[in-house]
């Protein structure tokens, strides 16, 4: 990384500012971003750093879709230390009358920075918003099964509360139906009446008496 000027910026006169320009899309402005453009003020004494920032439209159909529009992308860099002048809408391929017109005296490629990227920032935020979507609709089951299992368990109680009641009334039936018949004491409440045999006597005077009535007749 250059954080001083480059060697042969000492052939540069220090009388007036280098005009160097540099350009890019600068989505999601980072660290990364930064440091590119700390080499580009740092290669000579008195750079005047010229900043390009291209517009929607040409990024759009030469790169492909940005998180921040223009304007934000515009505004981030505006505010970066090592920038003096943003050109908005800058062009894809750099021409002769572009850079005459904006007095450029050098335009130098910097060095990217490893590990660090608006692409990999979007894809760590995109790994990051599924793993919090799966986590998200994991505590959304955890809630569910939760719910569904206080339900059950009220259901649960409602039916044993029911159950017992229903215990409780069929027992005292079962005592009321056994007091009634047994009595208090658990003996039967009619007593059976003895049995009386016929008398072998009284038997044969019947006998005796049909007999005498069949000769009569006779």
């Amino acid at each position: 990384t250059l954080t001083e000027p480059a060697i042969f910026a000492k052939e540069t006169s220090l009388d007036r500012p280098v005009r160097v320009y540099a350009d890019g899309i600068f989505d999601l402005f980072h660290s990364g971003h930064a440091r590119a453009l700390m080499q580009a003020k740092n290669l000579f004494p008195n750079t005047y750093l010229i900043v390009g920032v291209c517009s929607d439209e040409l990024t759009h159909k030469y790169k492909g879709f940005t998180v921040m529009d223009e304007s934000e992308r515009y505004e981030a860099l505006r505010h970066c230390r090592y920038v003096d002048e943003v050109v908005r809408d800058a062009p894809w391929t750099l021409s002769p009358d572009f850079l005459d017109k904006h007095k450029v005296c050098m335009f130098v490629p910097t060095q990217r920075t490893e590990g660090i990227s608006t692409s990999d920032l979007i894809t760590r935020i995109e790994k990051k918003y599924r793993l919090q979507n799966q986590v998200d609709r994991m505590k959304e089951k955890v809630r569910t099964v939760e719910e569904k299992s206080k339900h059950f368990v009220y259901r649960v109680e409602e039916k044993s509360h029911d159950l017992i009641q229903k215990w409780e009334e069929k027992s005292r039936e079962f005592i009321g139906n056994f007091l009634e018949l047994f009595g208090p004491d658990g003996t039967w409440g009619t007593a059976p009446r003895p049995f009386a045999p016929t008398s072998p006597k009284g038997a044969s005077a019947s006998i005796s008496s049909m007999s005498e009535g069949d000769e009569d007749e006779k």
